[in-house]
């Protein structure tokens, strides 16, 4: 009886090698292929998990400032509220608003006192019509004027606003008057001509047209021309009403502005 063949030692090492080394390649292709498909793998698989459960930078306590347009005239608008409650203003008055020719006419209430029984001035520097639109409750309707006289467009020509722009606001600002004072009139002071601001001149004038119209054909506002009075034989600004600056008024101009204004409340 024949003895089965003894192994080859030789061709089963071979064979366990072989078998071993299949093994690796296959586990090196099994992973070769999880991160192939890791790499193009969708949100909500396991790779879209692991990315979005990494750690996130932590947010700042600290919110960003809102920009507050009213922040500049903080201690003008504290300033009037405490004139308010020191001295309550009777209803009925004339209130004088508008940008910094209304704030820097110091002598405005004296000039008045004795044609006006009650005047009241709240001028705020650099300001704009929508400015005045914005303090509609804060410095105009709190007062219940019977008249309030607007300065303001000045600063607006000289930001880039159309005529027309210009225009749009006076009617805002007089709708929202309107709207809660039935019975308050509305004069709009024209905006004057200002030496340090000749290259604008044609857009005052346009504006100040464009207003003029609009208050010829609505009976609660007028319109006070204080800008023809104030140019020169040769159609230029009187540069003797103005400060050194060429821009605010002198005691020359105000004198000028109280006579015309003062003109047309009678």
């Amino acid at each position: 009886m024949k003895k089965p063949p003894r192994p080859n030692l030789h061709d089963a090492a071979t064979t366990v090698v072989v078998v071993h080394g299949a093994a690796h390649a296959i586990r090196a292709f099994a992973v070769l292929l999880c991160c192939s498909i890791g790499a193009f793998a969708p949100l909500g698989t396991a790779h879209a998990q692991t990315v979005l459960a990494a750690p996130t930078p932590a947010r700042s306590s600290t919110a960003p400032a809102v920009s507050d347009p009213d922040a500049r005239w903080s201690a003008d608008l504290a300033a009037f509220d405490a004139a308010d409650q020191a001295q309550p203003q009777p209803p009925g008055g004339v209130l004088f608003i508008g940008s910094s020719s209304i704030r820097r006419w110091t002598s405005l209430e004296h000039q008045f006192a004795q044609q006006l029984p009650v005047v009241i001035r709240r001028g705020l520097g650099g300001s704009r019509i929508d400015d005045w639109s914005r303090q509609l409750n804060r410095l105009v309707l709190r007062y219940r004027p019977r008249l309030v006289l607007l300065y303001a467009g000045d600063n607006d020509i000289a930001e880039g606003r159309s005529p027309t722009a210009v225009l749009a606001s006076v009617k805002k600002f007089v709708t929202g008057v309107r709207s809660a004072l039935h019975g308050t009139r509305i004069a709009f002071i024209s905006i004057k001509p200002s030496p340090r601001r000749s290259q604008w001149m044609a857009n005052v004038r346009e504006a100040n047209a464009l207003v003029r119209a609009y208050a010829e054909a609505d009976p609660t506002v007028d319109y006070i021309d204080v800008f023809t009075p104030m140019l020169d034989k040769d159609g230029q600004p009187r540069e003797e009403l103005f400060l050194p600056d060429g821009l605010h008024l002198n005691d020359t101009g105000y004198s000028l502005w109280r006579s015309v204004i003062a003109d047309r409340l009678r």
